[in-house]
């Protein structure tokens, strides 16, 4: 897990809310945090934690996990394999037994990628 790196954070989320074209205050109260405590987050000088990445996520309309990989609590890898696993999860068109059987598929392939990768290769 890397560092907090809170300053890309804070610049991410003011252009996420100049974006979104939401005050401070706005997205403070759409988050269910205090503006002072947004805009330290802003500026760098504050470490959220998950759930307040979460919430602000939410009230931007934006990935959590995105904010998590910003914030440095999740790499991009990691990343990358939640989203692929909410999308399959929220399809309404599959029912849940196909769904549980895709995600195991889908585990399957990048448990061969890994052994694949892992192996030393013959020159």
């Amino acid at each position: 897990m890397a560092s907090l790196n809170v300053g890309n954070l804070g610049e991410y989320l003011r252009e996420q809310r100049r974006t979104a074209q939401l005050s401070l205050r706005q997205l403070a109260e759409a988050a269910g945090v205090s503006n002072p405590y947004l805009s330290q987050i802003e500026r760098g000088l504050r470490k959220p934690s998950a759930e307040v990445l979460q919430q602000v996520a939410k009230a931007l309309r934006i990935s959590a996990e995105t904010l998590y990989v910003r914030a440095g609590i999740l790499d991009e890898k990691e990343r990358e394999e939640l989203e692929t696993r909410a999308v399959i999860l929220a399809d309404p068109s599959i029912n849940e037994r196909q769904k549980q059987v895709l995600l195991q598929i889908y585990d399957s392939f990048r448990k061969e990628n890994a052994a694949e990768q892992a192996q030393p290769t013959d020159t």
